[in-house]
């Protein structure tokens, strides 16, 4: 039995480094020599000027170290104390963020509601969001201020222009205001083969967390302010909650490597393909329950548990993320055809083997 550690893993594409274009602009920001600190260097003025021409629109951008910071400050920014976010019961934001948004704006509280089930499976619906923004109008309770999307979801679904039209609708409906968590943002534009303008800002989309790291940043997110009115004091808020890069030039230059020539759209398509290349390999196999084909660059299985467990004896990395013997598996931006194709390959023999 192979249990030599793999180079490529499934586990998250948090796992892979940076990608060529992204390095390049690291160093040649390294190679600059002392410029200003703080976000006053060239290379953050140029991401921001990119982000506004990406986006076509004359937006505030901030750059934060990582996703949990990106969606906290900015829900801080949305929010009083006393105010609500609705969102879905697996968002991040509710999940995996140990009370972040909480506790950066001074205890706002999170009103979570059951997300949709089948092909749009960790969804927010304008019903769900009705009766949450409509259920209770008094005093004692915390007052709903905004809604919160996760594009793509925590389960790998894709919300369409029209489902974000039709959110926005119901915020507006609501006086509520219209955040998007978008750590896997460029994989959802890759498969939706929209502008990315359509399912931000020309959707009712008030501010956009962009993520970077996982579509081959070596780290970083950007906080993109469409309605520009919003981002008043943002900068002291990253900057009381320790996010405020003294060197913010290699936060910031890497993007430049993503936005130009498009970088961060083909990093998503291939991330999306190798997740395509590997349900499909998936499917053909025994004794694998596949919960619904990909849209964006995830794949969920229910594995039996000794099938799971001899595919981590040979090395294989990967996170049990739902009950009942289900695992997610990650595509990244630098997944190989052949790492895909050798996980189906030892996922074969570890299902003969089960069966028989």
């Amino acid at each position: 039995m192979n249990t030599t550690p793999r180079q490529q893993q499934f586990a998250s594409d948090n796992l892979a480094g940076m990608c060529p274009s992204a390095a390049h602009w690291f160093n040649v920001a390294n190679a600059s020599g002392h410029v200003p600190a703080y976000g006053e260097d060239e290379w953050t003025q140029q991401v921001c000027a990119r982000m506004r021409e990406l986006f076509q629109t004359d937006c505030d951008v901030y750059f934060v170290f990582n996703g949990t910071a990106a969606n906290s400050l900015a829900l801080a920014s949305l929010c009083q104390s006393y105010h609500s976010v609705i969102c879905s019961d697996v968002a991040h934001i509710e999940t995996d963020e140990c009370g972040g948004p909480e506790f950066f704006s001074n205890g706002s509280k999170l009103l979570v509601a059951p997300s949709a089930s089948g092909p749009h499976a960790g969804k927010l619906t304008p019903e769900a969001i009705e009766h949450l923004a409509s259920k209770r109008r008094d005093l004692h309770f915390p007052k709903p201020k905004v809604i919160s999307l996760t594009q793509s979801t925590e389960l790998g679904t894709v919300y369409s222009v029209e489902e974000v039209r039709a959110i926005s609708a119901m915020a507006k409906r609501h006086q509520l205001r219209l955040h998007m968590d978008g750590a896997r943002f460029a994989n959802a534009v890759a498969h939706l083969g929209c502008h990315p303008s359509d399912i931000t800002w020309r959707s009712g989309v008030d501010v956009l967390c962009f993520g970077g790291t996982k579509n081959g940043l070596p780290i970083g997110e950007a906080v993109v302010f469409f309605d520009r009115r919003l981002s008043e004091d943002f900068a002291y808020r990253v900057k009381q909650a320790g996010q405020l890069a003294s060197k913010m030039r290699f936060i910031s230059a890497p993007w430049l490597g993503l936005i130009n020539d498009d970088v961060w759209l083909d990093n998503a398509r291939h991330a999306n393909a190798m997740a395509q290349r590997l349900y499909q390999g998936l499917s053909a196999l025994p004794l694998i329950e596949l919960l619904g084909a990909p849209q964006a660059n995830a794949v969920f299985a229910k594995l039996p548990s000794a099938v799971a467990a001899d595919m981590r004896a040979r090395g294989w990395r990967f996170y049990d993320f739902i009950a009942d013997g289900g695992v997610r598996l990650m595509c990244a931006w630098d997944t190989e055809a052949a790492t895909v194709d050798a996980f189906v390959s030892d996922m074969a023999t570890c299902c003969t083997s089960a069966a028989g």
